[in-house]
């Protein structure tokens, strides 16, 4: 049986780049836990958490650009405003945290 190709993502030609980055906040979490488990000065925590959420920012924005040049820019003109309201609720929930 035929391998299906994995569908191209506006992620895709810079995957390694961004999987190598969560890797780096992935211990950056357990740098935090570790920080709890040794009973760290709670501002201390407090300013390595904020380093955690700026980085995953980041992620988020790289992935919201590549969206939406390959996925809503690059879609099918019946498609591209349900992709841009897709994207939009997207950034509304990402502001809406905390």
């Amino acid at each position: 049986m035929p391998k299906t190709q994995a569908p191209t993502r506006g992620y895709t030609a810079t995957k390694d780049q961004l999987l190598a980055r969560l890797k780096r906040i992935e211990g950056q979490i357990r740098g935090i836990e570790g920080m709890v488990e040794n009973d760290r000065y709670c501002i201390d925590i407090l300013t390595q958490i904020s380093a955690a959420q700026a980085a995953l920012d980041k992620v988020a924005l790289g992935l919201l650009d590549g969206h939406a040049h390959t996925c809503v820019i690059g879609a099918q003109p019946d498609q591209q405003d349900e992709r841009t309201e897709e994207m939009m609720a997207a950034i509304g929930r990402l502001l809406r945290r905390g």
